[in-house]
């Protein structure tokens, strides 16, 4: 029990304290008063002597730094964990300090409607509260996941681009101009047909060869992927230009200062690349589309793109093959129509 020294009741009989004649109730940020023999009375009062904000000993922070340490966290993937890690940057940045068992399901849709103009990132939130509870939970902090059935954001439409495939003519200009790295990043995304995630991952080790082996992050499918004869000449061209054995345990895709290349840097050197080039059109996530496209333009049926991309359902084959197969189709039909008129 703390002194009562600056407690004083207003006109209504809420709690506050009163200091040099200035009143400040005892409150939280949602509006609640709270008693001086309370917990939450006791760290508010204080906070207002003290002029500083008292970290809860169950805070975010704290909830947070939980859920790093845990088998959870380990356990997923490595662009996963990047993905969410500004989120709880942001959490923390604007809870940390304050009490988990406070929020509700209208904070995290305030906190969603206030990143609206980036709805990828604003659809994250959920996801780490989600995760972070799921942590707590086992603690017995708190016995319920408040992030549970919140509704996601769409982005709207008029924010919506279809990933344009890259033609033949797109292609070749790439590969008669590009620079080392950007072409070699191309090829690896091509000839993998995976997602641009998991081209950062490959290392020296993972090349046989032949192919390159890869668990994939998304799905944890093993995969053995035969590489194209392009991406053969870049691999061979990137050893040729270390002068030296590379070390199995290298990265393949390597930054100018460090050993492995982040995703982040990878996207803005592809970027910049096709800016230069005149290809801001064509998108690196576009490439996993085009090697889907090749497979089905050398008569690959859905099972063997499969095997190769490791989607685990048709439908997505069919989305990326569908436009190839119409192509060979509409070209068939035209050699066909084109014989008929001769006749």
């Amino acid at each position: 029990m703390v002194t009562k020294r600056y407690f004083w009741r207003n006109v209504r009989g809420r709690p506050c304290v009163r200091i040099k004649g200035k009143v400040y109730p005892l409150r939280d940020e949602n509006g609640v008063y709270h008693e001086l023999d309370t917990e939450e009375g006791d760290r508010h009062y204080w906070e207002i002597l003290t002029g500083k904000k008292m970290e809860a000993k169950r805070s975010w922070s704290a909830a947070i730094k939980l859920l790093r340490e845990s088998d959870r966290w380990a356990g997923l993937s490595s662009r996963y964990r990047q993905d969410l890690e500004p989120v709880l940057e942001y959490i923390e940045k604007k809870i940390g300090k304050r009490d988990v068992s406070h929020l509700t399901h209208a904070d995290i849709y305030a906190a969603m409607d206030a990143n609206k103009h980036r709805v990828r990132f604003a659809n994250y939130i959920p996801v780490a509260i989600s995760l972070i509870f799921k942590v707590i939970v086992r603690r017995r902090w708190i016995q319920n996941n408040p992030a549970t059935d919140i509704e996601l954001l769409k982005v709207p439409k008029s924010r919506t681009k279809p990933h344009l495939p890259w033609t033949n003519e797109a292609v070749a200009k790439w590969r008669a101009k590009a620079g080392h790295l950007p072409l070699l990043i191309f090829e690896i995304g091509v000839g993998t047909v995976q997602r641009p995630g998991d081209w950062v991952d490959f290392r020296w080790e993972d090349f046989d060869g032949e192919a390159l082996n890869l668990d994939q992050n998304k799905t944890g499918k093993p995969l053995w992927l035969p590489c194209t004869a392009p991406l053969l000449k870049v691999l061979a061209a990137e050893k040729a230009r270390l002068g030296y054995e590379p070390h199995g345990s290298h990265f393949i895709l390597r930054g100018p200062k460090t050993d492995r290349l982040t995703y982040r840097r990878m996207a803005d050197i592809m970027r910049t690349e096709r800016k230069r080039l005149g290809l801001e059109a064509y998108d690196q996530h576009a490439l996993r589309y085009r090697g889907v496209m090749e497979l089905a333009w050398a008569d690959c049926d859905d099972e063997e793109i499969m095997s190769y991309s490791g989607h685990t359902t048709k439908a997505m084959v069919v989305k990326y093959a569908g436009i190839a197969r119409q192509i060979m189709r509409a070209k068939s039909a035209s050699e066909k129509r084109r014989l008929w008129a001769q006749l």
